[in-house]
């Protein structure tokens, strides 16, 4: 497991005076962010980049900057065509900026063939696709033919399986990249936890990655958690304050049934307001899309499908009425409160109840028989086979053919590229189905631990920005003043001021079995709670043998890389295990632990 890399300190070269140039005369920056300027003159120098940073922070210049000083077109993989048409804008709004242009399902074949044109014959300096686009082998030959000297993969946690953004035609892109002549990769993402982290490196083949993580801490976000302890009451709570508080903002909710039933309790007391859930059409959530970033709605009410491509600035609150499935969710989710700098609150409505609804969403049971039939189909196959030739020949679903595939190239039975998907290796059928379930179990345990991990926010008694940015690695020293909590030990709450107080009484979905974005997986994993202790020590203790970030290994659980400190405990991130939350006595009195 590859551990987040240092804070890095100045760069002094002449690859960064030229980047900062370039960062200066062609995109107008006189100053670039802590953590922007490494990540570039690794670019510039071939190595390969994880960069994760909030939305907002300057990812793309990452790539923008270093595209303009190296030969070759640079070809940037967006999921949404709605992010590559802002991207393409943005290139456009800056006026020493390189030519870019988009290839997509919303440009006709005139219009796309002039972006071939134009990248291929004009030079045009970035190519914006889908990664659906480069599952089609044409595609992927014409981009070889471009020799590209960059490979950006923008929502680089889409590649990861645990999260609601996962997109299947991401676990090609390490074969593209492969195919396309192996130019240098940046992968960017806004949010990705260690597991995420190592599952990107892993399948995109990144090589020796500078891995840059920053800007996670937002002081101007107030974090607060209300809890109730029965539904209907819970219920009440969440109208009454997201009626009482400033807009635009967010509520997320577990289920669809839920974004209809609050959107018409919230237009009853006046507000603009819309639902938005994965199960309507597409020109209807354009439309709702739309309408939120023109300030023609109040409050949206969504799933987790409510996600990428909102860059909106002035989403003054995102409420949670249900506990999202992970941190990492939860922090992308509110991190789209207050972009513009100016205060915003993100407020989570927590029942410990609820927290069996996640459980039920995380939990899978393999099946084998698609396994067998998956893999006899893949073996017996002469050529490598599409998706839709898979689902012909074991009358399987589009879904569960994807899923079924997806774990057999987990465990290393297949691969896939451009052409299709073929077998690799010999290992009997038995086997593979038996590793396949050894991965399903582990991936169980680590969803398991990561809802916890959610208690834990949820329940700490001590500061929950450390708690928060210790889940994603980064340390922040003493209370943060800004948080419910913090305030609260000072003296400073505002005591309902934007909206009621916590209310007794709480509510879980209706466990209706409509979630949307659950990732898969969830049996036992170890309980992780509390915060960071108030005394100050928050990085461990002095010389600390298990500093953040390190690296260890446990006699059962193997090796972990250590997140978060407390006063008298630590939590670890294990492989095979997920987050586990361990006694310094018991470490110590047991030897479980040691360095690697």
């Amino acid at each position: 497991m590859t551990p987040h890399d240092p804070a890095a300190g100045p760069v002094a070269s002449d690859g960064a005076a030229r980047l900062r140039g370039v960062a200066r005369e062609a995109f107008g920056w006189d100053d670039l962010r802590p953590g922007q300027p490494e990540a570039m003159e690794a670019a510039l120098g071939g190595r390969d980049v994880l960069a994760v940073m909030p939305t907002g922070y300057g990812k793309s210049a990452i790539y923008q900057v270093p595209a303009v000083l190296l030969d070759g077109p640079t070809i940037v993989v967006s999921p949404l065509i709605s992010l590559q048409q802002d991207q393409v804008a943005g290139l456009e709004a800056a006026d020493g900026a390189p030519d870019a242009v988009a290839l997509n399902s919303a440009q006709d074949a005139s219009e796309n063939a002039e972006s071939w044109r134009a990248v291929s014959r004009e030079g045009a300096e970035f190519l914006f696709l889908s990664p659906e686009q480069l599952a089609k082998e044409e595609v992927t030959d014409r981009v070889r033919a471009l020799r590209p000297s960059l490979f950006v993969v923008d929502e680089a946690h889409c590649v990861s399986s645990w999260g609601h953004d996962f997109r299947p035609d991401y676990l090609a892109l390490g074969a593209v990249v492969e195919r396309v002549g192996r130019p240098g990769v940046i992968a960017l993402t806004a949010t990705a936890a260690t597991p995420v982290q190592a599952e990107i490196v892993q399948r995109l083949g990144l090589r020796d990655p500078l891995m840059v993580s920053r800007g996670f801490d937002r002081p101007n976000l107030r974090l607060e958690v209300r809890r109730h302890t029965d539904a209907d009451g819970k219920r009440r709570a969440v109208l009454e304050q997201v009626a009482s508080l400033p807009g635009p903002g967010l509520l997320y909710v577990a289920t669809r049934k839920d974004t209809e039933r609050y959107a018409e309790a919230l237009a009853e007391r006046g507000l603009r307001v819309a639902a938005y859930h994965g199960g309507r059409r597409a020109d209807d959530r354009e439309e709702v899309h739309r309408a939120f970033l023109e300030d023609e709605l109040d409050v949206v009410v969504a799933t987790s499908a409510f996600g990428m491509g909102i860059d909106k600035p002035n989403v003054r609150f995102v409420v949670h009425a249900d506990a999202p499935d992970s941190l990492d969710s939860y922090y992308q989710e509110i991190g789209r409160g207050g972009r513009d700098g100016e205060p915003a609150v993100a407020v989570l409505h927590y029942r410990p109840e609820d927290l069996g609804l996640r459980r039920f969403f995380s939990t899978a049971t393999v099946d084998e028989d698609a396994l067998r039939t998956v893999l006899t189909a893949v073996r017996r196959a002469r050529t490598p086979q599409q998706a839709t030739a898979l689902r012909a020949a074991t009358g399987l679903s589009p879904r569960k053919v994807t899923g079924t595939v997806n774990l057999l190239q987990e465990v290393g039975a297949v691969d896939r590229g451009p052409r299709g998907v073929e077998a690799v290796g010999a290992l009997a059928p038995k086997k593979v189905v038996a590793r396949a379930v050894e991965a399903a179990d582990s991936r169980e345990r680590i969803d398991r631990s990561r809802i916890e991990m959610i208690r834990g926010y949820a329940e700490t008694q001590d500061c929950r920005r450390q708690f928060l940015l210790g889940y994603f690695g980064e340390p922040h020293d003493g209370d943060c003043g800004s948080c419910d909590l913090c305030l609260a030990r000072v003296g400073t709450q505002d005591d309902g001021r934007d909206g009621p107080p916590a209310d007794a009484a709480g509510a879980g979905g209706d466990g209706d079995g409509d979630g949307e974005g659950n990732s898969t997986g969830g049996v036992g994993g170890g309980r992780a709670t509390g915060g960071a202790g108030r005394d100050g020590h928050t990085n461990g203790h002095a010389a600390d043998p298990f500093p953040l970030q390190a690296v260890v290994e446990h006699r059962e659980w193997g090796s972990g890389v250590v997140m978060r400190h407390e006063d008298d405990r630590i939590t670890i991130f294990f492989e095979r295990e997920g987050y586990k939350t361990l006694s310094r006595d018991l470490i110590e009195e047991h030897e479980l632990l040691h360095r690697v």
